[in-house]
């Protein structure tokens, strides 16, 4: 792990800090419940569960609590490869496409493993001062470990200055 994502790890890692993180800059995943189950360089696992906030008529987790977890788990690893980076590079979602498999109920976990392509695509905006896009999928899963929905979120970065 590189110091810096290390860094960024550290700072988010505990649930504490994590709630902070999410209360102070994303404040809807906050009262939502996304939590942190898993981050390393390589991928990141969010778990939402069907609660009170995160719930629809039908009886399991609204589709836009779905996505924000299924986000969550690709844009901590882009904020993690761009943590205090010189120069600063610019992140921002310019597409979504989902699908969505079976009825969300219980815990569900959001699992993106493109922290490797995260890294290439935020070096090569960095090498080249060229815009970078990338699509990152992030699979949504219950806890029997069935497949509830499919997420592909399209990231540009940009190197600053």
């Amino acid at each position: 792990m590189t110091s810096l994502f290390k860094a960024f790890v550290q700072k988010i890692s505990s649930p504490l800090n994590f709630g902070f993180f999410l209360a102070t800059k994303l404040p809807a995943a906050f009262f939502v419940g996304l939590k942190l189950n898993h981050i390393n360089e390589q991928s990141c696992t969010i778990q939402v569960k069907h609660t009170w906030f995160s719930k629809n008529p039908f009886k399991s987790v609204y589709f836009a609590a779905e996505a924000m977890a299924a986000e969550m788990s690709t844009g901590l690893l882009a904020f993690g490869h761009i943590y205090e980076r010189q120069p600063k590079v610019s992140m921002l979602v310019v597409k979504m496409e989902a699908e969505y498999f079976k009825k969300g109920t219980g815990k569900l976990y959001f699992k993106c493993n493109d922290g490797v392509a995260v890294e290439q695509a935020i070096n090569a905006a960095i090498q080249t001062g060229e815009g970078q896009t990338l699509i990152c999928n992030s699979i949504g899963t219950n806890e029997k470990g069935e497949k509830v929905a499919n997420f592909n979120f399209t990231w540009s970065f940009k190197a600053k200055g």
